[in-house]
């Protein structure tokens, strides 16, 4: 248990020099991306962090309670979006943060990283977190509450790396809603390292690449 949600944890080698908070996608729980940790090339032990979501009624799926960030109200409108739900989880996972930091591991070493609407919302509290993150990663994923970000985003992330990546053949979150949160963070001077795969709504052995490069720049740029 960490703060309000239970965690399930990868540590890589003793005394990690980095944590990384990765949120899984709906319906799922921590143990979803567990299995991906093996599969990257780490510079430095690392110590993962996957919270299980709360429970809770997702109106897409009929009102059936399930593991969820927030609800869904529509998959053909996202501009229908569930507020309270977000900034509920934004309070949770700063919570985790703040976790990590009482474990002795400075700000600028924490990554936020989320798949689907686990992304979404590590990349909604990272653009508004006070204070200087090491990175944030959203896979398949898109960015929520787009007209208020100008209002509540903070300074201390505006040179933050985003890692973004999607599936051109993604059904589920189309890429195009991808793309233009991808040029909303361009618009607004954001560092993007934007990534495209000929994949569905899922993950792929060269996204995992690009990723384990991408954590290999934030370690640089955090002891630089």
């Amino acid at each position: 248990m960490t703060g309000q949600l239970e965690t399930v944890e990868v540590v890589t080698g003793q005394a990690p020099e980095f944590s990384v908070i990765w949120l899984h996608g709906l319906g799922a729980d921590g143990h979803d991306f567990e299995p991906i940790v093996p599969a990257l090339t780490l510079p430095v032990p690392m110590r993962f962090v996957f919270p299980h979501a709360p429970e809770r009624a997702v109106t897409i799926n009929q009102g059936m309670r399930m593991r969820a960030w927030y609800d869904i109200l529509s998959l053909e409108r996202f501009s229908v979006e569930d507020e309270a739900g977000i900034r509920a989880s934004e309070a949770l996972l700063i919570g985790l943060i703040e976790a990590e930091l009482a474990r002795g591991i400075a700000v600028q070493r924490i990554i936020l990283a989320g798949f689907s609407q686990g992304g979404a919302i590590a990349l909604h509290t990272g653009l508004r977190y006070p204070q200087t993150l090491g990175g944030i990663m959203v896979l398949s994923a898109y960015l929520p509450l787009r007209g208020s970000v100008e209002a509540e985003r903070s300074a201390a992330n505006a040179g933050t790396s985003i890692f973004m990546a999607h599936g051109s053949a993604d059904a589920t979150i189309p890429e195009a809603l991808a793309i233009q949160s991808g040029q909303a963070l361009r618009s607004y001077g954001y560092d993007l390292d934007w990534h495209s795969y000929p994949m569905a709504h899922q993950v792929c052995a060269q996204e995992l690449a690009d990723i384990s490069s991408w954590i290999d720049r934030c370690v640089s740029a955090a002891a630089g």
